[in-house]
């Protein structure tokens, strides 16, 4: 069921979404500044690829207040957008029945979009 929910999303917009992120991840490699936001945006993708089954989780050793402070950082920089479009495509996806489930994950993903710092992504 997992397959065909990440099949579904990869042809409905999952791919779109998916090299967006790989393309600001590339874009922020060109500075030196913004490498650790591109390894954040490349997180995001990577989960936006296959939503289904995954999930994301607090790392064990991370360095807390570096992580605390990168995320307030991003949340000013780019992480508010983000976590907005991800909000309004979830409420979009959620007014028909069929799209209840990729809703969901939009939602999934808006979450980690807000503070990516100091998370990880399991496959469950």
């Amino acid at each position: 069921m997992k397959f065909i929910g990440n099949l579904l999303w990869l042809i409905f917009g999952g791919l779109e979404t998916a090299i967006t992120y790989f393309a600001g991840s590339l874009v922020l490699m060109l500075t030196i500044v913004g490498i650790p936001f591109a390894f954040q945006t490349f997180k995001i993708g990577v989960l936006c690829l296959w939503p289904f089954g995954s999930e994301y989780g607090y790392k064990e050793d991370v360095n807390g207040c570096l992580a605390s402070i990168m995320n307030v950082i991003w949340i000013f920089v780019a992480g508010i957008w983000i976590f907005l479009a991800h909000i309004i495509f979830g409420v979009l996806l959620c007014i028909t029945i069929v799209g209840i489930p990729f809703g969901l994950q939009h939602f999934k993903l808006a979450r980690l979009a807000l503070s990516p710092f100091g998370r990880e992504i399991v496959s469950l």
